[in-house]
């Protein structure tokens, strides 16, 4: 079973409000509870196989800012507005640190190969980078939620 398989067993957990699953294949074993209850992962084959936590949303700052608007649509033209999605399921992060500035803001001006935010799956941090040079016109997200895979996170002008 690969990590992508375990992802999938995540979401249809999140889907239909199931809260553990028990999996038994060949010398592996899994059990995986909804809630921020580890995932524990046994198996005596030679590859290595790592324990882990299933993603929960971490408190917000006390003050949180509103995702922020996109620029008049008199402004933009909608053929040429990329949106950047979510390449999995787990935590977005606007910045660094729940201290720290966001990476970036509505009319940032981005590269590509900038980084965009963070999103957290299984306690591993996986920069989300700009795939091309462009404008952020629109945050579709709040950092401390759950997105799913395929979710667009930003739009760039």
């Amino acid at each position: 079973m690969n990590i992508q398989e375990i992802r999938e067993l995540a979401k249809i957990m999140q889907e239909t409000g199931l809260t553990s699953v028990h999996l038994t294949e060949g010398a592996l074993d899994i059990k995986m509870e909804r809630g921020g209850a580890v995932v524990s992962t046994v198996s005596p084959a030679p590859m290595p196989v790592e324990a882990a936590v299933l993603p929960q949303p971490i408190p917000a700052p006390a003050v949180q800012q509103p995702v922020e608007e996109a620029p008049a649509a008199s402004s933009i033209d909608f053929n040429h507005i990329t949106e950047v999605k979510s390449p999995m399921v787990g935590v977005f992060y606007a910045a660094p640190s729940p201290d720290a500035q966001p990476y970036v803001q509505v009319g940032s001006k981005v590269k590509k190969g900038d980084v965009l935010c963070i999103i957290e799956a299984m306690k591993l941090m996986n920069e989300i980078t700009a795939e091309q040079d462009g404008e952020i016109v629109d945050i579709c997200v709040n950092s401390g939620e759950v997105v799913e895979y395929s979710q667009t996170l930003f739009k760039i002008f």
